[in-house]
């Protein structure tokens, strides 16, 4: 294990003042969360992207939210090949083991892996139709969204429109999730859909009445 560094020092200057202050402040709180297991009500679904900061958006607190963060925040259909799906086993265990009241998928503006769903859909990405990119095959989930949005021409505004499609791509996925399905015909569970737009700090939520999504 040689090729593993200590910590930089930055990380490790940032870790002891947050030792020092919050932790030290809430001390009780964290022994409470520490003992007593997780308790979240929701399950937030975002992107990886170090810009979009769910938090901090939501000015949530350590055991509020179960959150799982990948390319594009995807949801890939249910498909039980025995193979390891982490997105998938996100879901199951949020909904199956801790029981979410809520599941949110929450997009955003400027996402790079929706632009590279694009490039790849157009031809431009021949790096993301290689087998062997990570990335490209992930993005393989979005591919039929992109049939939604292929007419429009305007870039900006195609690439805008596909980031909303990637949140009801992965909307729709999650319905056929077995253990998901049945909690929401219960009533148990509900699914949201959202799209934050970083520059503006705009927040939209999906109205399926209208099928649009409009500013919370």
């Amino acid at each position: 294990m040689d090729h593993v560094k200590p910590l930089p020092s930055y990380l490790v200057q940032r870790y002891q003042g947050w030792k020092a202050t919050t932790y030290e402040e809430n001390q009780s709180w964290y022994r409470h969360l520490g003992t007593e297991g997780q308790h979240p009500r929701a399950m937030i679904i975002s992107c990886c992207d170090s810009r979009v900061h769910v938090t901090s958006i939501f000015g949530a607190d350590q055991g509020e939210f179960f959150i799982h963060r990948n390319i594009a925040n995807l949801v890939p259909p249910f498909k039980p090949d025995g193979n390891q799906h982490g997105t998938s086993a996100a879901v199951e265990y949020a909904v199956t083991a801790l029981k979410v009241a809520h599941v949110v998928v929450l997009g955003h503006s400027q996402c790079g892996g929706v632009q590279g769903c694009i490039d790849m859909c157009k031809g431009n990405a021949p790096a993301l139709e290689a087998k062997d990119s990570f990335v490209g095959r992930w993005m393989d989930v979005l591919r039929p969204g992109y049939e939604d949005v292929a007419d429009i021409e305007d870039n900006e505004e195609q690439a805008r429109a596909l980031e909303k499609r990637s949140v009801l791509v992965s909307l729709n996925n999650l319905m056929t999730f077995p253990f998901v399905k049945e909690r929401v015909d219960a009533g148990a569970l509900t699914l949201h859909g959202l799209w934050h737009n970083i520059a503006e700090g705009g927040l939209e939520a999906y109205d399926s009445g209208s099928n649009e999504f409009s500013q919370v």
